[in-house]
């Protein structure tokens, strides 16, 4: 079973007031698919890449995925010229929320360690500089490869714990975020 979120608005203000965030529960079944309890009964076929037209309840919807975030199970579509933003909750995001668990992908992560032994070959970022997510932060050489160390969030940079030149270990901090 997934639990699909669709937000009131997205970031650029042209998604159209649809009031609280409105969920549904999808289900596969032995007869199809369920959606809110009710059997799916359309049609839909693939366009092309990331483009779908959709037959439902005698109405017509043509479905392109703008924006797909599998880490964070979220998406942003555009229906009919509308845009809107998804998303999902699978069994065990459904349990653990009930449990009073916080997702551990989703924890604010407070510094960056390096994943394997290596040589910093360049800092991109310093004390101070406001990230966000995926901008690069260093360049770690490790067995002859250059590895692009992104930002996992936003924030801000609270410290630099290596400079270029510098040979780092597995698990050392690379840097730390207020």
């Amino acid at each position: 079973m997934l639990k699909i979120s669709v937000a009131s608005n997205a970031s650029n203000g042209n998604t159209p007031d649809i009031g609280e965030n409105r969920s549904v529960a999808i289900e596969k079944t032995g007869d199809g698919w369920l959606i809110g309890n009710k059997l799916f009964d359309g049609d839909i076929v693939t366009v092309s890449s990331g483009r779908f037209h959709i037959l439902w309840n005698n109405k017509s919807y043509n479905v392109e995925i703008l924006e797909r975030n599998a880490a964070e199970k979220s998406a942003r579509l555009l229906v009919n010229g509308v845009e809107y933003v998804t998303s999902a909750k699978d069994r065990l995001d459904l349990l653990l929320e009930g449990m009073g668990l916080q997702n551990t992908a989703s924890q604010k992560i407070n510094n960056i360690k390096a994943p394997m032994p290596g040589l910093i070959q360049s800092v991109a970022v310093a004390e101070g500089d406001q990230i966000s997510k995926g901008d690069h932060l260093l360049v770690l050489v490790a067995m002859k490869m250059e590895n692009v160390i992104k930002s996992s969030g936003n924030g801000t940079i609270k410290s630099l714990k290596v400079a270029p030149g510098e040979i780092v270990e597995k698990n050392q901090v690379l840097l730390e975020f207020q």
